[in-house]
């Protein structure tokens, strides 16, 4: 292995329950990863493990270090920011940052200063009076003033406006990201984000069910549509993974099928990453 995050069967249970699943992975330097799975699937897990937060079996490597016995130096190199506030309720925003200021060697004031200027967020306001959505904007306007090589957004625009979602992926990408760094998006809520994506991973139940380029799946998947009449009888030649109904007509999700061939029976698509994930997941996501 020789990327950013590196794991290599990684597990962890809580009691009866395992919730990572010999994981293993190998993230490089350069991507916007979403990691995909609905509520209890392992996600924020996973993300514990990855920063340290938590113990587990198995061995992972993120930044170069061993995130459990160099969690300090791996924090100081990444950014994090989940959905729900973890900022000192208790101090104006202008404190913040002095503080963030004297303790974070690799912190930008005056970026972090440049980031508040474009919301309504007052300086001299306290943390716990902002509303969500302007604790959500002065975390990310922190974390994207230090001098990280990943960032991990866990869930981080839930409960906010569209509006709001679009305006923090935007920041992200034009303020953060660039060949040498990686962006970790943790979501339920893929639609959102899969424009952004270059690559994807499906997580349930603690297992990794698919790790892929947003190019993979192109050249994976295909989307079908045809007239419902003809569904039974394709149905058994084409073996599709999934299937529903559209204003009278059948569309199949088909992997690794002979496209050209596909042309001369119906309309032919691209699926959505979206459209993938349920089909895997069996309908249950």
């Amino acid at each position: 292995m020789s990327g950013l995050i590196e794991l290599k069967n990684v597990s962890k249970n809580y009691g009866d329950l395992r919730a990572l699943d010999s994981i293993s992975l190998d993230i490089p330097a350069g991507k916007i990863v979403g990691l995909v799975g609905p509520n209890g699937a392992g996600k924020t897990t996973l993300l514990r493990a990855l920063t340290g937060e938590l113990d587990y079996q198995g061995e992972a490597r993120v930044l170069g270090l061993e995130p459990r016995t160099k969690r300090a130096q791996l924090m100081l190199k990444t950014g994090v920011i989940h959905d729900i506030a973890v900022l000192p309720s208790w101090m104006k925003v202008k404190d913040l940052l002095t503080f963030l200021d004297g303790i974070h060697p690799g912190f930008g004031r005056e970026k972090a200063e440049s980031f508040l200027a474009t919301t309504t967020i007052p300086m001299g306001s306290r943390i716990k009076t902002l509303s969500k959505g302007m604790k959500t904007q002065l975390h990310l306007a922190v974390t994207l003033a230090c001098d990280t090589n990943l960032m991990i957004l866990d869930e981080p625009t839930h409960g906010l406006d569209i509006l709001f979602r679009k305006q923090l992926y935007t920041s992200v990408l034009e303020d953060y990201f660039d060949e040498q760094k990686t962006l970790l998006i943790s979501t339920h809520q893929i639609e959102e984000v899969e424009h952004i994506l270059s690559d994807v991973i499906f997580i349930n139940k603690g297992k990794i069910l698919l790790y892929a380029s947003i190019e993979e799946l192109g050249k994976r998947f295909a989307q079908l549509t045809i007239p419902a009449d003809q569904a039974d009888t394709l149905r058994k030649e084409l073996k599709p993974i999934s299937e529903y109904g559209l204003l009278g007509r059948k569309v199949f999700l088909l992997e690794n099928p002979d496209t050209k061939a596909l042309m001369t029976i119906g309309d032919v698509q691209t699926p959505s990453v979206a459209d993938i994930f349920v089909a895997l997941m069996g309908g249950e996501a």
